[in-house]
């Protein structure tokens, strides 16, 4: 181990975007079996609210502190919503083409896609799935405005809020987030495949318990094979490790298996690839003296 660094090779994420919505219809039995795309989604915002300090004094002594329960909420703008929300969004129709506004507002799921990003690969990087449960949208503001000579689209906007569902060992939760760089590649495939559907298998949003128990064991923990240095050539072989990718953090550059002559001080770092941990307590980067 080396002392601490900062901004490294590969290690400068940032998060961005948000593509993918869908939303999710529960059935009687709050089973989210039903998907929709839902186009046009411009602006997720979460917004956790709760979780606030309450001090209890005893003793002439702040003797500790009690925290709220959290609760999770969102705004969600968009262009535009599928028709099947309109049942979330207090309409009905009772005839087609005729819309009468004022009308009990359903729980739904949603499910939305956020792009991660870093330094080596653009936003290209991976991406984090988040899934929603228990929702309910509150009325929207819709601001008509005539049509000039910078026109906008009118934008739909609704604050959610949430209901938390059971999780197995854990408080109730109303959000999951997925990190597709982390995760095993199988295990997220066969959870997209649940949300989007694909022939024969229509879109359905897993509970909780279901989404954990897809990724159990999911995750392979390896130990990185350290690289090898000849000081007489100032020659470093990286020793392949599999589910490993070494790093030049000098260079800011990927070091492919095999010899590499330096010219300078080196340090080599391991991070591991998605569906793959390090050890706990092993070595996961090694400084070479360039003598």
């Amino acid at each position: 181990m080396t002392k601490l660094s900062w901004d490294d090779v590969g290690e400068r994420l940032y998060e961005t975007g948000v593509d993918r919505g869908v939303l999710f219809i529960p059935n009687g039995s709050g089973i989210y079996d039903d998907g929709v795309a839902w186009n046009g989604l411009t602006t997720v915002t979460e917004k956790p609210s709760g979780a606030d300090a309450n001090p209890q004094f005893a003793d002439n002594i702040k003797y500790l502190n009690l925290i709220a329960a959290e609760e999770f909420g969102a705004t969600l703008e968009a262009f535009t919503y599928p028709d099947e929300f309109a049942q979330f969004d207090g309409l009905a129709t009772p005839q087609p083409g005729i819309v009468v506004g004022q009308q009990s507002r359903k729980t739904f799921g949603l499910c939305y896609r956020t792009k991660l990003g870093n330094d080596l690969d653009g936003s290209d990087h991976g991406y984090k799935l988040h899934l929603v449960y228990g929702l309910q949208a509150a009325p929207s503001e819709k601001a008509y405005a005539t049509i000039n000579d910078s026109p906008e689209a009118l934008s739909f906007s609704w604050e959610l809020t949430s209901t938390p569902v059971s999780v197995t060992s854990l408080k109730p939760t109303s959000l999951i987030v997925v990190d597709s760089t982390v995760v095993g590649p199988t295990a997220l495939a066969a959870l997209e495949l649940a949300l989007y559907g694909d022939v024969g298998i229509d879109p359905a949003l897993p509970l909780p318990d279901a989404v954990i128990a897809l990724f159990a064991g999911s995750i392979t923990e390896v130990t990185a094979n350290a690289p090898t240095y000849v000081s007489g050539t100032h020659t470093i072989t990286i020793v392949a490790t599999t589910g490993v990718t070494y790093y030049n953090e000098t260079l800011g550059t990927v070091y492919a298996t095999g010899a590499h002559v330096i010219t300078a001080d080196t340090l080599i770092k391991a991070r591991p690839n998605a569906g793959y941990q390090l050890t706990p307590g092993t070595d996961d980067d090694w400084f070479f003296d360039f003598v």
